[in-house]
């Protein structure tokens, strides 16, 4: 027996859900297909355990701390098996909030199971035939593996968020946004931490004296670093792994491998050649400004598409999508402004363009740096490590892109990215009074020390 809808939604990831529910409240009868749990990687494997974890390796920081602010405690100890518990319960508080939600809109049909096509207009899961009107692909992407490394014991960051204890040395293949983030909070716990890193620099996407400075912090908390790291191989060394790299000149052992080296779509199971519809040259679904794929019926949301690879640009992508659809808007992807934030302790956000970017461009530029050090609520915290970048365009005012490294700095860049997409210029800003004692108090100050961004390196920190 064939079921018909006029929307199926393959994937409950951060669009998915909320685009049913869209659909659904707009009268369309609608099936969702989820084959693990509700919440894509966010919920279950991204950013709700990460940061959960991350909150708790700030609690045991601080308490190591607390004589710096003239508190005295005793040894400090972390409860691994807690702390995994505290983050479970967090993780399936979410998760089943969903699920009530899915569960409970009218108009909505959930269904268990992995969906592939049959056609252009059909899909089959768990062996039934669903044909649809529309289709909206949100599959979301899983962690890479590389050769070298699938046959020694290792971890992505889905399987490390399973650890009940504490490894005793963790070697973390990657220099980017998660390898990163994992860096800082296993250090935290109490381990040994070794962070291998293909490139030049950590964080290579950033600018030099971000990926500089990122490095300085992680140190400062005894990370090792090592980088340009390539030609690795693993073997297995009593109970753990060893990692050798640089052609085998050199080698490091753990006790535990994490492998951070990016991500790949799912695309594999969805029979994508059965409906037509066509892959970029990365492997993502290509699709427009308007998340279409080549198959005007059929949209692709999310990470699987390849536009973005954070839980903002995959609700985003919903919101764009839902309001062309149902609102008669036009929105576009172009429109957006890149945001994002990388979640050690400092943190830093970024928005808009990097350095490079910036010069690339050819427009004449304005830049201030300001060091967090001269930021009175970091002083006041202790937390006075990083600093701030803003570079503007030199004849309309505007921002063009943010860097905030430092306490905070997530937060501060959130009100620089709504000044960018509605176009406010610097001055706008100078001239807002802003409350003290804050770290946003700054930013008009930051401002008002524009200057010509020269050929060379950015005024230093």
């Amino acid at each position: 027996m064939n079921r018909s809808f006029d929307a199926i939604v393959i994937g409950g990831g951060q669009a998915g859900p909320f685009l049913a529910a869209r659909l659904a409240a707009a009268g369309r009868q609608v099936a969702l297909i989820e084959r693990r749990h509700m919440g894509g990687t966010c919920v279950n494997d991204g950013c709700q355990p990460t940061k959960t974890l991350v909150a708790s390796a700030r609690v045991a920081w601080l308490a190591r701390r607390a004589a710096d602010f003239g508190v005295l405690t005793g040894p400090v100890r972390v409860d691994m098996a807690a702390v995994k518990a505290r983050k479970d319960k967090v993780v399936l508080a979410s998760r089943q909030g969903l699920d009530d939600w899915m569960g409970s809109t009218e108009g909505l049909t959930v269904l268990r199971g992995s969906a592939a096509f049959v056609s252009p207009h059909a899909v089959e899961v768990n062996g039934e035939r669903l044909e649809g009107r529309q289709f909206f692909l949100n599959t979301g992407a899983r962690p890479v593996v590389p050769d070298w490394a699938a046959q020694v014991p290792y971890l992505t960051n889905t399987s490390i968020l399973e650890l009940a204890t504490l490894p005793k040395h963790l070697l973390i293949v990657g220099g980017s946004y998660i390898g990163l983030e994992f860096a800082q909070m296993y250090r935290r716990f109490g381990a040994e931490v070794t962070v291998l890193a293909r490139g030049a620099q950590l964080a290579g996407k950033e600018d030099a004296d971000i990926s500089r400075t990122i490095r300085e912090i992680l140190e400062g908390e005894g990370i090792r670093v090592i980088t340009e790291a390539s030609c690795m191989a693993a073997e297995r060394r009593g109970d753990g792994v060893a990692v050798s790299y640089r052609a085998g000149s050199a080698t490091v052992e753990g006790s535990h491998l994490l492998l951070a080296v990016g991500r790949v779509p799912n695309v594999e199971d969805l029979a994508l050649d059965r409906a037509g519809v066509a892959l970029d040259a990365e492997g993502y679904i290509a699709v427009d400004e308007r998340l279409t794929t080549n198959q005007p019926h059929i949209y692709a949301l999310g990470d699987v598409n390849g536009r973005g690879a954070f839980t903002h640009t995959s609700y985003n992508d919903f919101e764009i999508v839902s309001q062309n659809l149902l609102d008669g808007a036009d929105r576009k992807v172009s429109e957006r402004v890149p945001a994002y934030g990388l979640y050690i302790d400092p943190p830093l956000g970024r928005a808009g363009m990097n350095e490079a970017e910036v010069r690339t461009s050819g427009r004449p530029a304005l830049v201030a740096v300001r060091p967090m050090t001269r930021v009175s609520r970091a002083n006041e915290r202790a937390e006075n490590l990083g600093f701030m970048k803003v570079f503007a365009d030199a004849e309309t005012r505007q921002i063009l892109g943010v860097a905030l490294l430092g306490i905070e700095g997530d937060e501060v860049m959130q009100s620089l990215l709504e000044a960018m997409a509605a176009g406010v210029t610097v001055d706008t800003i100078i001239g807002t009074m802003h409350v003290h004692p804050t770290v946003s108090e700054l930013v008009p100050t930051l401002l008002a020390d524009l200057q010509p961004l020269h050929q060379g390196i950015s005024p230093p920190a």
